[in-house]
């Protein structure tokens, strides 16, 4: 997947947040990449600012996890899921990577991926994709994150 081929930018102020930022895509070197960069606040019940691309068609039965490269401001950032089951805007599976300022290769197993909620299978099935996201999210941080790559292995 091209980074600069579907993505949407957007805050927790669809829900009352005050989380600001902007995504931008980036010439470097020949080839294109998002960069989002942000301000994360937890005020207001808030906390995070995504990237997402809605999927046209999930990945196969046979794909083991999503395969990232990335880079950034030395801090965490989160893939979010989000499936057929994860209805409610609330709900959606995680997991976790830590970037440096170097580009980098992140292979992040389904497996290790947890649910938003209780009332969601413990872990996404591939087939049932419908979107995939990187999110600066839960504390207050500046964010800036930049994407290279991402899809399924």
């Amino acid at each position: 997947m091209r980074p600069e081929s579907g993505w949407r930018f957007f805050t927790d102020g669809v829900m009352g947040g005050v989380s600001a930022g902007q995504m931008v895509f980036v010439q470097e070197g020949g080839q294109t990449h998002a960069r989002m960069t942000g301000r994360v606040s937890t005020a207001n019940r808030g906390g995070f600012i995504q990237m997402r691309l809605d999927l046209t068609a999930p990945p196969s039965e046979s794909t083991a996890g999503v395969r990232l490269v990335a880079r950034g401001n030395n801090q965490r950032y989160f893939v979010h899921l989000r499936t057929n089951g994860t209805v409610l805007p609330w709900q959606y599976y995680q997991s976790g990577f830590d970037v440096t300022q170097r580009w980098a290769e992140f292979r992040l197993p389904f497996a290790d991926f947890s649910a938003s909620g209780r009332v969601q299978r413990a872990t996404p099935r591939a087939g049932e994709l419908t979107s995939i996201a990187v999110a600066a999210f839960g504390r207050d941080h500046a964010a800036e994150i930049e994407l290279r790559a991402v899809g399924f292995y």
